[in-house]
C-alpha cells in the first residue's frame, strides 16, 4: 500500500472521526392551541457522545429535558446542547404565531422589557450579592442550571418608602385612627345636607370593590408559592403602612375636588396634582403629572381592570364547566359580565354606590366565612402555621438572599392589592358627602386593613394551614380552590367561581369609574365622551374574556404599579399640609365643634 493511500485512508477516518462528534440537532414545534403560552419544542440530538445537557434559556425547563412546553408565541428561545465530551451545539428557535390573541401579545413583549427595565431596574444591585444561597452559603439553581437571583424593584422601594415617610408624618394614623374611622363608616358623622354624591359607607364599598379582587385569591397564592410563607409577615407590614399614604391621597382627593352646579364630583389626583402644585408656584409641573396619570389610569382601566378581570372569571368558569365547549363559555361570560357592568355604570358613581354597598359586604362576608372554615377545620397547624411564617421571614438561610425575596414579594403582592399609594381610590372617595376633607382619610384608610390584613391574610393562613402552597402542581387561583377543596371538597369549585366572578365584577365597574374620570379630565364631561368611554370599555371586558392576555397582563400590571410615580410626588410635597389639616380636624372633634350625628 502507498503512502499516498495509507494518508488518504487516515484522512477520511479522521474526517469520520470528526463528523461523528459534531453534534446534529433537530426540533419539532407543535402548538394545538390558539391559547397564549401552549407550544412546545421538542429536540432531537444526533452524533456525539451522550448523555446530552439542554441549557435552556427558560429557568424553568430542566438541563436533561429535550422538550420544553408552555412556550410563549412569537418568542425566540436559546438551547445550547452538550454531549458528554462538552461539544457544544446552539440552536436559536422562534415560535410562530397562529391566532389573533398570540399576535396581541407578541406586540407587548417588546413593550413589557423595555418597561420593565424602566420601571423595575434594581438601582441597588452594585451594593448587594443578587444571588439566592442556601444555608450553607451555596448559589441555589434554577432547573436550567442559572443561579436564581432577587430583584429590588424601584417602584416597590419607593412606595415602601413612602408608605413609611407619610406613616411617620402623620403621627402613625394607621393605628390611632381606627376607631374613629369605624365611628364614620357606620354613618356616625353623616350629614345628607353636605356637598357630595354618596355616603361614606358607599364610597368606602366601592374604592374597596376595586381593591379586593383576583390578586386576593390568585395573588396571594403567586406571593406564597414564591416567597414562601415569610412574605405573609411582610404583606401584613405593607397593608398596615399603606394605610397613612391612604388616608393622605384621599384626604386630598376631596380637598382638591370640583363639584359642578349639577352635583357631579370630579377628585382624584388628577385635581390635586395639578391644584396642589399649582399653590406652590409649580403649576406646569402639577398639569404634566395630572395628564399622565390620567392617561395611565385609561391604560390601567382598559387592561387590568376590565380585561385582566373578565379573562380571568371566565377561565374559571369554563373550568367548572368542564362538559362545555370552553370557547363558548368564555364567551358567554363576557357578554354576561358586560350587560351587568354597563347596566351599572351607565348611572354614574351613585348606581355603582347603590350596587357595591351591597355586593361588597356580601362577597367579602362569604369568601372571609370560607376561610375561617379551613383555618378552624385545621385548628391544630396554627402554632407550625405561625412557626412558618416567622422563620420564612426572619430565618438565617432567608439571609443568604432569601430574606430581601420574601419581604419583596410581600410588599409587592400588597401593592397589587389594595392599591395605597396609586391614588386611584381617591377618585371614588372625593365623591363622599362630607364637609371635612380629613374625615374621608380617616375612611380610607380601612381599605388596606380590609383588602390586605383581613383577606389577604386569610387566603395566606388558608394555603399555609391546608399545606397547599407546597404543591408545585398548582399555581393562582388553582392553588387557592385546593386548599378549600381539602375541606369544602367538590363544592369548594363553585363557591371559588362565584368568589371571582363577584370579586371580578366589582372590580370592574370601579375601575369603569376612575377611567370615566381620567377620561373626564383630558376630554371634557360631554355625554358622548362619557357614553363612548363606557361602549368601549364593556367591549374589552368581552374582548378580555375570549382572548389569552399573555404580555399583556404584564403591561397592565406595570401601568398599575406606575400610577406611583406621580402620585407620591404629590403625596411627598402635601404631606405637611394633610398633617396640619389632621391636627386641626382632630381639636374640632376633641372640642365638639364637630358632632357625632348619630348616637
Amino acid at each position: 500500500m502507498t503512502k499516498n493511500t495509507v494518508g488518504f485512508i487516515l484522512a477520511i477516518f479522521l474526517v469520520s472521526i470528526g463528523y461523528s462528534q459534531e453534534l446534529k440537532v433537530k426540533h419539532t414545534v407543535t402548538d394545538d392551541s390558539s391559547e397564549i403560552g401552549t407550544a412546545r419544542i421538542k429536540l432531537e440530538v444526533e452524533g456525539g457522545t451522550p448523555p446530552y445537557t439542554y441549557h435552556w434559556d427558560k429557568a424553568s425547563v430542566g438541563l436533561n429535558q429535550s422538550e420544553a412546553s408552555g412556550l410563549s408565541e412569537g418568542t425566540q428561545y436559546h438551547i445550547k446542547i452538550v454531549d458528554a465530551k462538552g461539544i457544544e451545539k446552539k440552536e436559536a428557535i422562534k415560535i410562530p404565531i397562529n391566532s389573533f390573541a398570540e399576535s396581541v401579545s407578541s406586540k407587548f413583549t417588546p413593550l413589557v422589557a423595555f418597561l420593565d427595565k424602566v420601571l423595575f431596574f434594581d438601582p441597588f444591585t452594585a451594593f448587594y450579592d443578587n444571588q439566592v444561597r442556601d444555608h450553607n452559603g451555596e448559589v441555589v439553581l434554577n432547573p436550567n442550571g442559572t443561579p436564581q437571583t432577587i430583584k429590588i424593584p424601584f417602584l416597590v422601594i419607593w412606595l415602601v418608602l413612602g408608605a413609611l415617610f407619610l406613616t411617620l408624618r402623620m403621627g402613625f394614623i394607621n393605628l390611632r385612627g381606627i376607631r374613629h374611622s369605624f365611628d364614620l363608616v357606620r354613618g356616625q358623622y353623616d350629614d345628607p345636607s353636605a356637598p357630595g354624591q354618596v355616603t361614606h359607607f358607599q364610597a368606602l364599598a366601592t374604592a374597596v370593590s376595586g381593591t379586593v379582587g383576583l390578586g386576593n385569591i390568585a395573588g396571594v397564592a403567586v406571593a406564597i408559592a414564591t416567597g414562601g410563607p415569610g412574605a405573609t409577615f411582610w404583606m401584613i407590614l405593607a397593608g398596615f403602612m399603606g394605610m397613612s399614604m391612604k388616608f393622605v391621597e384621599c384626604t386630598l382627593g376631596v380637598k382638591y375636588r370640583d363639584i359642578a352646579p349639577n352635583g357631579k364630583v370630579y377628585g382624584g389626583p388628577m385635581n390635586y396634582l395639578s391644584k396642589g402644585f399649582e399653590k406652590r408656584g409649580f403649576g406646569k409641573i402639577g398639569k404634566v403629572l395630572s395628564i399622565i396619570y390620567a392617561v395611565v389610569v385609561i391604560l390601567a382601566a382598559f387592561a387590568a381592570g376590565s380585561m385582566f378581570q373578565s379573562n380571568q372569571a371566565a377561565a374559571q368558569v369554563a373550568n367548572a364547566f368542564t362538559t362545555v365547549d370552553p370557547s363558548t363559555v368564555k364567551l358567554g361570560t363576557g357578554i354576561v359580565i358586560a350587560i351587568l357592568v354597563f347596566i351599572v355604570i351607565v348611572g354614574g358613581i351613585k348606581s355603582i354606590a347603590n350596587v357595591t354597598d351591597k355586593v361588597v359586604p356580601a362577597m367579602a362576608g362569604m369568601y372571609i366565612i370560607m376561610c375561617l372554615g379551613v383555618i378552624f377545620a385545621n385548628i391544630g397547624e396554627v402554632g407550625n402555621a405561625f412557626g412558618v411564617i416567622f422563620d420564612g421571614a426572619f430565618s438565617s438561610e432567608a439571609m443568604y438572599g432569601g430574606f430581601l425575596g420574601v419581604m419583596i414579594q410581600g410588599f409587592r403582592r400588597a401593592a397589587f392589592s389594595n392599591e395605597a399609594g396609586l391614588g386611584s381610590a381617591s377618585i371614588a372617595h372625593s365623591a363622599a358627602k362630607t364637609n371635612h376633607p380629613v374625615s374621608e382619610g380617616f375612611v380610607a384608610l380601612l381599605e388596606p386593613f380590609i383588602d390586605t390584613i383581613v383577606v389577604c391574610t386569610l387566603t395566606a393562613l388558608v394555603l399555609i394551614f391546608s399545606g397547599v402552597y407546597t404543591d408545585a402542581s398548582v399555581s393562582g387561583s388553582a392553588m387557592t380552590a385546593k386548599g378549600f377543596g381539602t375541606v369544602f371538597g367538590s363544592v369548594s369549585n363553585v363557591l371559588i367561581t362565584i368568589a371571582i366572578f363577584l370579586f371580578a365584577f366589582s372590580t370592574i365597574i370601579t375601575w369603569s369609574y376612575y377611567g370615566v374620570k381620567a377620561t373626564a379630565y383630558l376630554f371634557g364631561d360631554s355625554k358622548f365622551i362619557n357614553l363612548g368611554f363606557k361602549i368601549t370599555f364593556v367591549l374589552t371586558v368581552v374582548f378580555g374574556a375570549v382572548i389569552g392576555l399573555g404580555a399583556v397582563v404584564d403591561f397592565a400590571d406595570m401601568m398599575f404599579l406606575s400610577l406611583a410615580l406621580p402620585n407620591l410626588i404629590g403625596l411627598y410635597l402635601m404631606s405637611g399640609e394633610v398633617a396640619s389639616d389632621l391636627k386641626k380636624y382632630l381639636s374640632k372633634v376633641k372640642t365638639g365643634e364637630i358632632q357625632k350625628t348619630k348616637k
